[in-house]
């Protein structure tokens, strides 16, 4: 993976997590330092932790229809809180939104630049 497609994700990735600091009163957020830790613990943990635990508790995700998956995103969220300097999150619920927010913005700007800028040979525009 490019370093740019990296600081990109990353960007991304404090771009949601200042949404939901905006969105969610039990989202407590503050300074640069905290966003910029925090998603890169989400990113690391995202692209690392994440798949080798959801290979780990597959049967549970089904037997659950996925509702077990939402819990490892919970879990991830967690983490990132737990990593980052003046980042806390209180509330399941609150840990939920986060998660929606997460997905909701990564899609998004994934969607915008896939129809802008288009990835070659992925379906996307031709360069």
């Amino acid at each position: 993976m490019p370093a740019s497609r990296i600081v990109f994700a990353w960007a991304v990735n404090v771009l949601a997590l200042w949404i939901a600091n905006g969105l969610f009163g039990g989202v407590r957020i503050h300074g640069p330092a905290a966003y910029l830790i925090g998603a890169a613990v989400l990113a690391v943990a995202n692209a690392v932790l994440k798949p080798v635990l959801a290979l780990l508790t597959l049967p549970l995700i089904v037997l659950s229809f996925g509702f077990f998956y939402l819990l490892l995103n919970v879990a991830m969220v967690a983490l990132a809180a737990w990593v980052a300097p003046n980042f806390a999150v209180r509330g399941f619920w609150t840990y939920v939104g986060v998660v929606a927010i997460l997905w909701l913005v990564n899609w998004a700007v994934s969607a915008f630049v896939d129809r802008t800028v288009g990835r070659p040979g992925l379906g996307g525009r031709p360069s």
